[in-house]
């Protein structure tokens, strides 16, 4: 708005409004007064010196005011003295010039850096202190950001030890627009290991003793330091013998002689070994411990399966459990050894170029299956009690730690036994006869039913077609009852020779344990079977029509078989099944 429109605009005509500036006209006379524009370096004097900081005349209608804090050598600072400011604001909300030494400062140290550097320079830094993330360096006035990743090589766990040092540092990135630096000193330290590996590669061969300094160690090995360049030196490859972690052996920051075993040009990697730097102890060892030889050694380590021997630094052998003892079936080597324990085993087998070696321990001690031959011939009797059942037969103790197994079909001449425990129970005593000794096998067949003699060998003078006999019933099948008579002998008394009159079910007339009285009809020694009825006992009838009546009983149990045999019960089919087979026939399936 001009001076005339501004007149008009207040309808006084009283007014001068020759001499009113506008706004813009204000502001353009403040800025041709200092002269200056904001962000720009510009001298100014130093009006005032108060506690907290000074006035400065840059020019403008009033001067402008820096802190104390900004100033290095604020006691040496006097009124008068000519100073470089960085104008901030031509006027501030004190309505002042807003100005900062620190600022010009930065500014002239920003334009120099950018003069005299660019990335990729190297420069010196201080390291001044830390920041989330990594170390803040000071470059020539510049405060740069070294993150903690580019510090060393070497993860670094206390970034506090590099504050107040001084380093070359690389820089990585210049940032014009945001005016920050990013700086490395990892890189650097990684050009020059680059060529110190370099030219230690040319230098060393395979065969080679360096030293050097354990520098880290890992679960599968320790990295060496060999003076710019780092070599791996596996677990396999510190000690002849077993150890379980690197660390049993070495130390971070130890020094160590080790050799150079191989080396990747390509990859710039070298393979370092101690154990090379001795012999291999399994280089003669056949020599040194020939087969069926005595050794000593140290339980070093303990499996389910067995236990390993150290019989000498870097060489270790294998008691399986089955070598452990004559008598006792071990299941865990725990259960008679500790590791460390001292022992005294047998050399059984050296396997030289897969470097095992198998022990025995039992082996140190006669073994007693050799002389059981001797000791127990075919036909021995012995006592012994019962230690153990299973399905098939019962294990009998001979002697401490040896055990003799009855099979159920060696149990009775008479009876047939589905299980063992129809006729023993753990802790038992009873008499065997010595059948088979197996020392290869460790094994020893006995018999019960060997003690006495087979009833049946004598059995027409014990029973006669048309006898009457007396027992109890022992076993009731849908076929008929089993009763037992003397010597032990069973008899069987097949349904249709309970009654004259029709019987449906067996078990509606005869009762387990029920005394019955019978007349004998069928007599078979081949194949052991005695057929008894009850019907008869009443009966006068010639022997020719008992035997001829036994015939027919036996030819309806074949039809049985045949017939309905699938839908027997599990005890009848058991029992039905005996008829007409020997024990020997049983035994063998």
């Amino acid at each position: 708005m001009t001076n005339q429109e501004t007149a008009k605009a207040t309808s006084n005509p009283y007014v001068d409004m020759s001499n009113i500036l506008s706004m813009d006209e204000l502001l353009g006379k403040t800025e041709v007064k200092c002269g200056f524009k904001e962000g720009s370096i510009i001298k100014g004097t130093v009006a005032e010196k108060r506690d907290n900081g000074v006035l400065v005349d840059i020019g403008c209608k009033s001067e402008g005011f820096v802190s104390s804090e900004e100033f290095k050598n604020w006691d040496e600072l006097k009124i008068g003295d000519i100073i470089e400011v960085y104008l901030e604001r031509i006027e501030n909300e004190k309505n002042m010039p807003g100005i900062s030494v620190n600022k010009a400062s930065f500014q002239s140290s920003w334009a120099l850096l950018l003069e005299k550097h660019k990335e990729g320079d190297i420069v010196k830094g201080l390291m001044k202190h830390r920041v989330r993330g990594g170390i803040t360096v000071g470059i020539n006035g510049i405060e740069a950001f070294l993150p903690g990743s580019q510090l060393d090589i070497a993860p670094v766990k206390n970034m506090d030890d590099f504050i107040g040092k001084e380093f070359d540092v690389k820089i990585l990135k210049i940032n014009e627009e945001r005016k920050n630096i990013v700086v490395s000193r990892r890189e650097l330290l990684e050009e020059d290991r680059a060529g110190k590996r370099a030219a230690i590669l040319q230098e060393v061969h395979k065969g080679d003793i360096k030293t050097g300094v354990v520098k880290n160690i890992t679960d599968f090995g320790a990295f060496v330091d060999l003076g710019g360049l780092d070599g791996l030196l596996h677990i396999t490859d510190m000690s002849w013998k077993r150890i379980s972690h690197p660390s049993e052996m070495l130390s971070v920051g130890q020094s160590i002689e080790v050799m150079i075993i191989d080396i990747d040009d390509e990859k710039s990697r070298v393979s370092l070994g101690l154990k090379q730097k001795t012999s291999d102890p399994w280089q003669n060892i056949d020599e040194k411990y020939p087969a069926r030889s005595k050794v000593k050694g140290k339980v070093v380590n303990l499996m389910p399966y067995g236990a390993f021997i150290e019989i000498e630094e870097g060489v270790e052998g294998l008691i399986h459990v089955s070598e452990m003892s004559w008598t006792k079936r071990i299941t865990r080597a725990a259960d008679i050894l500790n590791v460390g324990d001292e022992v005294e085993a047998v050399i059984l087998d050296i396997q030289k170029e897969q470097k095992k070696l198998s022990l025995g321990l039992r082996q140190t001690t006669a073994n007693p299956w050799e002389a059981l031959s001797a000791k127990y011939p075919h036909g021995s009797r012995i006592k012994g009690k019962v230690r153990n059942m299973t399905s098939y037969g019962a294990f009998i103790e001979i002697e401490n730690g040896i055990d003799g197994m009855v099979h159920v079909s060696d149990m009775s001449w008479t009876r047939k036994i589905n299980n063992p425990n129809e006729l023993l129970k753990i802790g038992d005593e009873v008499e065997a006869i010595v059948l088979e000794i197996d020392p290869a096998q460790q094994r020893i067949s006995l018999g019960m039913k060997q003690v006495e003699s087979d009833p049946w060998e004598k059995i027409e003078e014990l029973y006669k077609i048309g006898d009457i006999v007396k027992g109890a019933v022992t076993k009731i099948t849908a076929f008929g009852a089993f009763i037992e008579m003397t010597q032990k002998i069973d008899g069987l008394i097949h349904i249709s020779q309970i009654s004259s009159d029709h019987v449906k079910r067996v078990k509606d007339v005869l009762k387990l344990g029920q005394e019955v009285e019978t007349k004998v009809i069928k007599i078979d020694k081949e194949n052991r079977r005695i057929g008894l009825s009850i019907k008869a006992v009443n009966m006068d009838i010639s022997e020719e029509a008992l035997k001829a009546e036994g015939d027919k009983v036996f030819v309806e149990l074949g039809k049985t078989m045949g017939g309905f045999g699938e839908m027997l019960d599990e005890d009848s089919l058991a029992a039905l099944n005996t008829i007409g087979r020997s024990d020997e026939t049983v035994k063998n399936e």
